[in-house]
């Protein structure tokens, strides 16, 4: 069930270029609910226990099944596998080959199978959300089961390559079976990372390995990682949580340095110098520099990763529509204020924020959201900055996701270059921290979700949120009102000109210089930041949509929820709501919030 899919980090969306900007003058809570005790009609449920009970235990069985196929899933997704039935299970980095792929589309079809022997009226309202979720998705997998190699696990920040390393360093340690544990996977990643070179090659052989910019990328990034290998962050991060580590001799813990380095250095290191060095041999093995469409099925595809990564069940011209349609709305919303105050994009743009750290503006976040949002429960975090060797490749900032049993400690990146008095360092932190990824993730766990969706994945639901309450956080910067609202119409409409060239190369065929004229026509002229901007949406098929997308559906859902509630509407209940039903598919969504919201109110 996709179980080599490293899905635990979150990410702020990377800008080709600082000189991007879209000119848009051209033209009542008490607490957290917990949902399983909601009372329903007999018309929408004829609850059996024994069915009840019966669920709880299919799902729990896939749950245990699925999340100890990778190891460091496991070790992300629960703190304390006992707690779980879990007290067994290999170390694994999960398994590439033909046979792995066709014994995972076995269970899924298993899966299916056992869903569907279900009555689904005889589940509690909660059951049938997790049922309509899960059917959802190994319908959604199993659909394009047979194109697997046009998956591509190796991309500039959300390839395996990228993130590895970031799971490595938060691996955290709460047991010496942890410290093992990880230093196992160590060892492992030399032969993961073979298994991932035979399929690129695969790939290569079937005439659908990536561009020759997007190889070179990687390539560079490999290198970067193993340049300074004796200062590595790997060892630093290593030794400090060991120091932290109670329980253990000294002599212990000089051993496990010592093995830690060796690990690096005999399997880490080895295995990006072999990746890179296979994929020098396999530059000049692409067939396209473009777009998805360009490949046999690629658009076929592309509407399955579409489907996937926005969690959007409308066809791709319909979504199309909708970005075209809201930048529309921006775009004359911008020319209306500036009309109004013509000194106002002279006043954003000079707009900056006193220096502070980032504890400081993500409490001060905490407290000035609260007008909108649920108060959260008690919980810690600490921001680390992104070592050097891969800050050029990875998002600016990304939240690293807590267990679903200890969601106490969690962890925000961001880069040390960014400057504090920039009105993008508090939105960052928005969208990372309060009332964005973290926020969203211990406010769901919080709500009770079942535990095997705590491995699906649903980045439209949760990166369409970040953005929703990022646009929302400038006017919490304590700007003046028109300044907050320029601002976050700019930052709507440039998003929304990456969502429609994202499209327009990987479903209607655009070239660089098609995408050149499509930014020309908004006043962006810097040939190099558009090339960067198409090398960066070649690479990274709809992941700017995730973010837009996910963005507009947050918005719909408000806007139909606030007309079906003309009385007794606040935004407070609707976020409380969708943050319990949680990340699915957002027709699921729509489909559960009425009775959720009904609950709240």
């Amino acid at each position: 069930m996709n179980q080599n899919r490293y899905s635990k980090i979150f990410t702020k969306k990377k800008v080709a270029s600082s000189a991007v900007c879209v000119a848009l003058a051209i033209s009542l809570f008490a607490g957290c609910a917990h949902f399983e005790s909601i009372e329903y009609s007999q018309e929408i449920s004829e609850e059996n226990p024994q069915t009840v009970e019966a669920f709880d235990q299919f799902i729990n069985d896939i749950f245990e099944t699925e999340v100890t196929e990778n190891t460091i899933n496991l070790h992300f997704t629960i703190s304390d596998p006992e707690k779980y039935g879990i007290t067994d299970y290999p170390v694994t980095l999960g398994d590439l080959s033909i046979d792995a792929m066709a014994d995972s589309n076995a269970r899924l079809e298993n899966y299916l199978s056992g869903l569907n022997s279900f009555s689904y009226t005889e589940l509690t309202l909660n059951q049938q959300l997790t049922y309509d979720i899960l059917e959802n998705y190994f319908k959604l997998q199993l659909d394009m089961a047979d194109m697997y190699l046009y998956d591509e696990l190796l991309r500039p920040s959300t390839g395996v390559q990228a993130q590895l390393p970031i799971l490595y360093e938060e691996y955290s340690f709460n047991s010496k079976k942890d410290v093992e544990d990880y230093l196992k996977l160590l060892a492992l990643t030399d032969e993961y990372f073979d298994q991932i070179i035979s399929f690129e090659k695969e790939k290569a052989d079937a005439g659908l390995f990536m561009s020759d910019f997007a190889c070179q990328n990687i390539i560079d990034q490999c290198n970067a990682f193993i340049a300074d290998s004796d200062n590595h962050y790997l060892i630093e991060t290593f030794n400090t949580r060991i120091d932290k580590l109670t329980g253990l001799t000294q002599s212990e813990k000089d051993h496990y340095r010592l093995q830690n380095e060796k690990m690096l250095r005999e399997h880490i290191f080895p295995a990006y110098e072999n990746l890179a060095a296979a994929l020098t041999d396999l530059l000049g093995s692409g067939t396209n520099e473009n777009g998805l469409c360009y490949f046999p099925e690629g658009k076929q595809y592309y509407e399955y990763l579409l489907a996937y990564n926005t969690g959007a069940a409308e066809s791709v011209k319909t979504l199309e529509n909708m970005i075209s349609n809201e930048r529309v709305k921006v775009l004359q919303e911008s020319s209306d204020l500036t009309t109004e105050n013509p000194e106002l994009w002279e006043l954003a743009s000079e707009a900056t924020l006193t220096p502070t750290d980032s504890a400081t503006t993500l409490n001060h976040l905490k407290e000035v959201m609260l007008d909108d949002f649920p108060a959260p429960p008690e919980t810690s975090y600490t921001v680390n900055y992104i070592d050097d060797c891969v800050a050029d490749y990875l998002a600016p900032a990304f939240y690293v996701i807590a267990p679903i049993d200890d969601y106490s400690h969690n962890s925000i990146y961001i880069n040390e270059t960014t400057d504090t008095t920039n009105i993008s360092y508090f939105t960052t932190l928005a969208h990372e921290g309060f009332p964005g990824h973290l926020y969203q993730t211990v406010m769901t766990y919080e709500s009770g979700i079942e535990p095997v969706r705590s491995i699906l994945n649903y980045s439209g639901f949760v990166e369409g949120w970040a953005t929703y309450v990022e646009f929302q956080s400038y006017h919490y910067a304590g700007l003046d009102n028109d300044v907050a609202t320029i601002l976050e119409l700019n930052q709507d409409a440039t998003l929304s000109l990456y969502a429609s060239t994202d499209i327009g190369i990987h479903y209607e065929g655009w070239t660089l210089e098609d995408t050149k004229k499509f930014w020309n026509n908004y006043g962006i002229t810097n040939d190099d930041a558009i090339e960067s901007i198409f090398e960066l949406i070649v690479e990274e098929p709809t992941h700017y949509l995730k973010y837009y997308i996910g963005f507009l559906k947050f918005e719909e859902l408000k806007k139909e929820t606030s007309l079906k509630n003309i009385k007794n509407y606040n935004d407070k209940s609707f976020h409380q709501a969708v943050l319990s039903i949680g990340p699915a598919p957002f027709d699921i969504v729509d489909k559960y919030l009425p009775v959720y919201y009904e609950y709240i109110e």
